[in-house]
């Protein structure tokens, strides 16, 4: 399958079949070049949580907001708390995390809208992106999804929000974005535990002593189709966050000392 993602400036790479659908639309994933944050965050670092200094990451922040033509006073994001929480963006709430992240909505770690004008952004250094826009209601939907949102079925909980305002299943279209691939991600038992012996047959190499090597972006791809998407509407990314160093950061690569992409969706007004 050819990569969803594409690359056309060093700052972010783009949702390609979903810009082209929509020209409106603003669909993708940054990349650790073209900022001004200095080592370990060197050099986009779009994380408010990692301890960068705050003026820096919100220059980052208004460089991307710049080049995506969506003012950083609309762009909102939640709390990222490794939860299934999912909630529905309203214009009030337009800049809840955008220059602070104690602004940012409590708990929750997936956003849903129909609002043009408003972007929604997630951050991420490892973990699974999740995008989900339905091209008949225009309802768009952003998810951080680790290995415990991911196995706590976000995924599912974002469907499901989305059915709820209108959205059919079938109609829904999902990309799966940048995050850390299956060689690179060793897990323990735990962590295996936590999933079903169906999804484990397709998403789980056994290592030795206890330890499995996780395919966290296919378990996602599972979970999505036992959610009633349907498989030709998915699209995965091949870029993997450990391997990729030149373009972006990672957090178990990095030793936890490193800064952050930013998933962004929203429509221009």
């Amino acid at each position: 399958m050819s990569e969803p993602f594409k690359q056309t400036n060093e700052s972010y790479l783009h949702i390609e079949n979903w810009q082209k659908h929509n020209p409106n639309l603003r669909a993708g994933f940054t990349t650790r070049n073209g900022g001004v944050s200095r080592p370990p965050f060197q050099t986009f670092n779009c994380g408010l949580h990692v301890n960068d200094e705050t003026e820096t990451v919100i220059e980052n922040r208004s460089i991307l907001a710049s080049k995506l033509n969506m003012p950083l006073d609309n762009w909102v994001s939640g709390e990222q708390v490794h939860g299934t929480n999912v909630h529905i963006i309203d214009e009030r709430e337009k800049g809840r995390g955008a220059r602070s992240y104690d602004s940012s909505l409590k708990g929750i770690d997936g956003l849903i809208t129909n609002k043009k004008g408003i972007l929604c952004t997630a951050f991420f250094a490892d973990c699974v992106p999740l995008y989900f826009y339905d091209p008949i209601t225009e309802y768009i939907g952003m998810a951080h999804a680790g290995w415990k949102g991911t196995v706590n079925r976000i995924q599912e909980k974002m469907v499901q929000a989305l059915v709820k305002v209108g959205v059919q299943p079938e109609n829904l279209l999902v990309a799966v974005g940048p995050s850390i691939s299956q060689v690179k991600y060793e897990v323990d038992e735990p962590v295996i535990q936590a999933i079903s012996e169906e999804n484990k047959q397709k998403t789980v190499i056994p290592l030795k002593n206890d330890h499995y090597l996780l395919d966290l972006k296919q378990l996602n791809v599972e979970i999505l189709l036992q959610s009633g998407v349907l498989r030709h509407n998915i699209e995965v990314t091949n870029y993997c966050t450990h391997q990729d160093k030149a373009l972006f950061f990672s957090h178990r690569r990095d030793n936890g000392k490193t800064g952050r992409m930013l998933g962004f969706l929203g429509f221009q007004k």
